[in-house]
C-alpha cells in the first residue's frame, strides 16, 4: 500500500492558530466530498476553535489510567478500524502516557501514514529537537517534547502559521489563547515580545531551508544551471595552504552582514593535488569551518579555476571568496593567469571577492626534489667536475680534431652527467664542459678569449642543448620514480583492502599490516573517552597490534588524526615524510571499518527489533482474535444465568457451568503460552535444573487431558534427568494436547526408552529420551522446521483452538534445560516428538543460584494443573 501524504502547520509560538487553521483546512475538504474525521484535536478552552470541531465526525479518544489520574491519548486501533480518507491529529510532538502504543505520537501518525490515511497535524518550532537547546535559551523553558527533525522535513507539505508578536500578545491580553488568571504572567515571561521575535526568526529560517531544498531539486530537475540568489550562499576556495584560514574567516565575516546564509569551503584536488597540498592544514581549516556553521567539501578537476566555478554554480552560490598572494611572480603580475583571475573572467553573475593575503607562495611546503637520491647527486658533481676533464685529455690525444667535435664529445658527458645527477649536477657540468671547450678547442687556443663570433654561437648551442638534455633527463627520471613510488602505494593499498576483508577481524587486520608495510613494532587505536584528570584517561583503546603503541601525545611521532575523537598511533621509528600519505590511506580505511563495525552492531540491532516487533505484532494479532472464542463462551453462559425471567433446570446450569469451566481453561491455556513465548523470544527463561524422574512430572502434565486418549509405557527402570519439573510439564503438555488436537482419531503413547539411553548425546553428556507417539496424518517433511515456529498451525487451519504456540514454547523450554526436541515420521503413518535431556549427575542447582530463576518459575507454577495428592491421572494409574 502507498505510504500517505503529511501535512504540518508550522507555529512559532503557542496561539498563533495552527490548530484552528488545520480544523479550517479539515472543513474545506469536506466540502470537496473527501471522508475527514478529528483522530485527536484539543481546543485548549478556546471557543473559537471548538466551534469549528462542530461538523466534523471525532473519534472518542483512548482513556488510560497512569498514576490514578485518567488521561486522553488517540485511539490509532480505532481509527485504523475507520479508516478515513484523512484524518485530524493535532500536536505531532506529543509524547504518549506509559501504556499506550507507541512512545510518541508522531509515531502512530506513521502508521496511519502507512495505512494509506493522509494526516494534517500540527507543531511549533520549539519542538523541533535541533532548535531545543536554542529555544531553552532564549525563553528559559526547557521543552520536554520534541520530535526529530527529519522526520518533520519528510511531510509532503508544511503550511507556516505566522502572526506578527504585536498581534499575538495582542490575542492573549484578550483572552483568546489563555485564561484570564494566566494572561500577566504569559506576557511577561514566555510571552515577550524579544522572545517573540526570535522564535518566529527560527520559524523562517528552519522553513527557509526546506523550501531551499526543494529549490535545489527543481533547478536540478530542469536543468538550470544559471544562480538565483534566493538566499546568500558562499563559496571559499581553498588551495590546501595556511591563508585558507584567513579566507574562511573573510568569508564568516561577509555572511555575517546578511545576516543569514550559507558557507561553503571547498578544496579542489587536482590529479598532482596530493603532493601540492597540507593534510593538515586542510584538516584545521574544515574544523574552522565547522566551527563557523558552514560545510566542508572536496572536488576533484584538472582546471581547479573551472572546478570551483561548477561547484559554485551547482549549489546556486551567490558569492565566491578566492585569495590573491601579494607575492606573485611578476610574470603572473602581467599575464594575469592566476586562478582568482580566471574566476572573475568565467564568474559570470556570481560575485568574487579575492582577498590579498602575505601566504601565497609558501601556503604549502614543497621540499625541494631529491628523488635521485643523495648519493646519485654527490656522484653526479664530482662527474661534472672529472668527466669533461677526462673528455678533454681525449680530445687532445687527437691535435686535428675540430670545434664540432670536441662539442659532440662534451655534450655526451654532459648527458651522462645528468643521467646519474640529474640537472644540477648536469648543468655545472655544461658551465664547465664549456670552458674546457673554449681554452682548448677554440681559437685562439689557449685563452678564453673568442675571434670568430660563429664560434660564440656554437658554444652557446652548446650550453643550452646541455641544459635542456640535463632538464629533460631529470624531469623523466623524477617521474619515474614518482610513478614506481606510486605503484608501490597502489599496490600496498591493493593488498591492505584485501588482507582486511579476508581478516575476521578487519580493523585488527588493517594494523596487522600496517606493522608490516612500515616496519613498525606496534600499531594502535585510539579513541576519545572524555578528559579527566589523568594525562592519558581521555583516550580509549580500541584494537592494537604488535607492542603497545604511546597514548596520543605521549611523544608518539607517527599520529594520524583519523577524525575529530580518533587517532592511529604507530611506533618503532619515525616515518618520513614520503609516507605519510599511505599513513592517510590506512586511516581512511580504518574509519571505514569503524563505520562498518558500528553499522553491522546497528543492523543487528534493527535485526532484533524487526523480530521482537513481528512477534509483538502475532501477539496482538493472537489476542484480538484467538482469545475472544472462549471470552465469547463463558460471557454467553454468565449471560445465561444471569437472566432473572428464565430458570434452568440443574443439569443444564451444570452445561453452563462447565462451559465457564471448560472456556477458562482453554483461555488459561492461551494466555500461558502468549507468556511463555514472550519470555523465550526476550531470553528471560531461566530454568531451575535439577535431578527429575519422569513419572513424577508426567501425571500432573496429563492432567484434564480426554480420558481414555492417552496411553504411557514406561520402563522401570529410568533414570533421572536434569530438567526444571515445571518446564517439563509444560512441554510434555503442550505436545500431547497438539497430538490430541491433530490426531483425534488415534491414541497419544508415551514410551521411555528402554535403559533411559538415547542413540544420541548431548554436548558429550548421555542423555534419556521420551517419544511422544500419535498415528494421525502427520507433518510433511519440508513442513517440520516451520511447525516449531510461532504461531504455526497445521494447514493454517483457523477452526482449531489456540494460537499455533504450543510446539513453539516446548521447542523452547527444552532447549533452555540444556535438551533438543526433534519430531520424526511414525511408521505406518503420524508423528513422534522426541524429547532428549541430559542424564542427571546428581547434583541439583545450589539454592543460592536458584534464588534468580523462583519469580519467573512462579508464573508457571500458578499455571499448573495439580491434581490432588495421591490421586494421578487414570491414564498414567495403570503404568505407574
Amino acid at each position: 500500500m502507498a505510504r500517505a501524504t503529511l501535512r504540518i502547520f508550522l507555529g512559532a509560538a503557542p496561539g498563533v492558530g495552527k490548530t484552528y487553521a488545520m480544523l479550517e483546512e479539515a472543513h474545506r475538504l469536506r466540502g470537496r466530498g473527501e471522508d475527514v474525521v478529528v483522530a485527536f484535536a484539543m481546543d485548549h478552552g478556546r471557543s473559537d476553535t471548538r466551534a469549528l470541531m462542530d461538523g466534523l465526525e471525532v473519534i472518542p479518544p483512548h482513556r488510560i489510567a497512569y498514576r490514578d489520574t485518567s488521561f486522553e491519548e488517540m485511539d490509532v486501533d480505532a481509527v485504523l478500524a475507520r479508516k478515513p480518507r484523512t484524518a485530524v491529529v493535532d500536536e505531532y510532538a506529543h509524547s504518549n502516557i506509559p501504556g499506550s502504543r507507541n512512545p510518541k505520537r508522531w509515531q502512530d501518525v506513521e502508521e496511519l501514514l502507512n495505512a494509506g490515511i493522509n494526516v494534517l497535524s500540527t507543531v511549533n518550532v520549539q519542538h523541533l529537537a535541533s532548535l531545543g537547546d536554542v529555544v531553552s535559551a532564549i525563553t528559559d523553558v526547557r521543552q520536554a517534547e520534541t520530535v526529530p527533525d527529519d522526520v518533520v522535513r519528510r511531510a509532503d507539505q508544511i503550511h507556516l502559521v505566522d502572526i506578527s508578536p504585536e498581534l499575538l500578545r495582542q490575542r492573549l491580553g484578550d483572552g483568546k489563547i489563555y485564561s484570564a488568571d494566566k494572561i500577566d504572567a504569559a506576557l511577561s515571561n514566555y510571552f515577550r515580545m524579544g522572545n517573540l521575535t526570535a522564535l518566529r526568526e527560527l520559524a523562517l529560517l528552519w522553513l527557509a531551508d526546506r523550501v531551499d531544498e526543494g529549490l535545489a531539486k527543481y533547478r536540478s530537475e530542469q536543468g538550470i544551471e544559471a544562480s538565483w540568489p534566493a538566499r546568500e550562499r558562499i563559496v571559499i576556495g581553498l588551495t590546501g595552504g595556511p591563508e585558507g584560514e584567513v579566507l574562511v574567516r573573510r568569508a564568516a565575516r561577509i555572511l555575517k552582514r546578511v545576516n543569514g546564509g550559507d558557507l561553503l569551503a571547498v578544496h579542489v584536488r587536482a590529479a598532482d593535488g596530493v603532493a601540492s597540498e597540507s593534510p593538515q592544514a586542510l584538516e584545521a581549516q574544515r574544523l574552522l569551518v565547522r566551527d563557523l556553521g558552514g560545510s566542508y567539501h572536496t572536488v576533484a578537476g584538472e582546471d581547479p579555476a573551472k572546478a570551483l566555478l561548477d561547484f559554485a554554480r551547482s549549489v546556486n552560490a551567490t558569492q565566491i571568496v578566492v585569495g590573491i598572494s601579494r607575492r606573485r611572480s611578476l610574470v603572473a603580475r602581467l599575464t594575469g593567469r592566476g586562478i582568482g583571475n580566471r574566476v572573475v573572467r568565467d564568474s559570470g553573475d556570481i560575485d568574487v571577492h579575492m582577498v590579498s593575503h602575505p601566504l601565497g607562495g609558501r601556503g604549502v611546503d614543497r621540499p625541494r626534489q631529491r628523488d635521485l637520491g643523495r648519493t646519485r647527486v654527490i656522484v653526479g658533481f664530482a662527474m661534472a667536475v672529472v668527466l669533461p676533464v677526462l673528455l678533454q685529455l681525449l680530445l687532445a690525444a687527437s691535435p686535428t680534431h675540430s670545434i664540432a667535435t670536441a662539442v659532440l664529445v662534451q655534450l655526451t658527458g654532459s648527458v651522462a652527467v645528468a643521467l646519474v645527477g640529474g640537472l644540477w649536477p648536469a648543468l655545472l657540468g655544461a658551465l664547465w664542459s664549456s670552458l674546457l671547450v673554449n681554452f682548448f678547442s677554440i681559437p685562439p687556443v689557449g685563452t678564453l678569449t673568442i675571434s670568430d663570433p660563429e664560434n660564440i654561437l656554437a658554444l652557446l648551442v652548446f650550453v643550452g642543448v646541455s641544459a635542456a638534455v640535463a632538464a629533460v633527463v631529470d624531469v623523466s627520471a623524477r617521474r619515474s620514480k614518482e610513478a614506481a613510488r606510486a605503484r608501490a602505494e597502489a599496490a600496498t593499498l591493493g593488498d591492505l583492502t584485501r588482507g582486511a576483508s579476508s581478516a575476521e577481524d578487519t580493523v585488527e587486520g588493517l594494523l596487522k599490516q600496517a606493522l608490516d608495510v612500515f616496519q613498525m613494532r606496534g600499531a594502535a587505536l585510539y579513541r576519545a573517552a572524555g578528559s579527566a584528570g589523568a594525562a592519558n584517561a581521555g583516550w580509549r583503546l580500541v584494537a592494537k597490534a604488535g607492542e603497545a603503541a604511546p597514548f596520543p601525545g605521549d611523544g608518539g611521532e607517527n599520529t594520524e588524526q583519523i577524525d575529530a575523537g580518533t587517532r592511529l598511533v604507530l611506533s618503532g621509528r619515525i616515518l618520513p615524510a614520503s609516507d605519510r600519505r599511505l599513513l592517510s590511506a590506512f586511516g581512511a580505511h580504518l574509519s571505514a571499518q569503524l563505520e562498518r563495525r558500528q553499522l553491522a552492531a546497528s543492523r543487528r540491532e534493527v535485526m532484533r527489533l524487526a523480530e521482537s516487533n513481528t512477534m509483538r505484532t502475532s501477539i496482538l494479532r493472537a489476542v484480538s482474535h484467538d482469545l475472544r472464542t472462549p471470552l465469547a463462551g463463558i460471557k454467553l453462559a454468565v449471560g445465561g444465568l444471569r437472566q432473572s425471567n428464565v430458570h434452568y433446570t440443574p443439569e443444564e446450569e451444570q452445561e453452563l457451568l462447565a462451559t465457564i469451566e471448560e472456556c477458562s481453561d482453554r483461555l488459561d491455556v492461551l494466555v500461558g503460552n502468549l507468556l511463555d513465548m514472550s519470555r523465550i523470544t526476550s531470553d528471560s527463561v531461566n530454568a531451575l535444573i535439577r535431578p527429575v524422574r519422569w513419572y513424577e512430572v508426567i501425571p500432573t502434565a496429563l492432567h484434564g487431558m480426554p480420558p481414555g486418549r492417552v496411553r504411557v509405557d514406561l520402563p522401570g527402570n529410568m533414570p533421572e534427568i536434569d530438567a526444571d519439573a515445571g518446564m517439563l510439564e509444560r512441554v510434555i503438555a503442550n505436545i500431547v494436547e497438539n497430538a490430541i488436537k491433530y490426531a483425534p482419531d488415534s491414541d497419544v503413547v508415551l514410551v521411555g526408552a528402554a535403559g533411559g539411553f538415547s542413540s544420541s548425546s548431548l554436548d558429550g553428556r548421555p542423555s534419556g529420551e521420551l517419544r511422544i507417539i500419535d498415528h494421525g496424518q502427520g507433518v510433511p517433511a519440508e513442513s517440520v522446521v516451520r511447525m516449531f515456529q510461532p504461531f504455526q498451525r497445521l494447514n493454517d487451519v483457523p477452526s482449531t483452538t489456540g494460537v499455533g504456540l504450543g510446539l513453539a514454547v516446548a521447542k523452547g523450554f527444552t532447549e533452555a534445560m540444556g535438551g533438543t526436541l526433534t519430531a520424526e515420521e511414525t511408521p505406518g503413518g503420524g508423528l513422534t516428538m522426541v524429547i532428549r535431556l541430559p542424564l542427571s549427575t546428581g547434583v541439583a542447582f545450589p539454592h543460592e543460584e536458584a534464588q534468580a530463576p523462583m519469580e519467573a518459575q512462579s508464573v508457571l507454577l500458578q499455571r499448573r494443573h495439580v491434581p490432588p495428592s495421591g490421586s494421578p491421572d487414570s491414564a498414567t494409574r495403570e503404568a505407574l
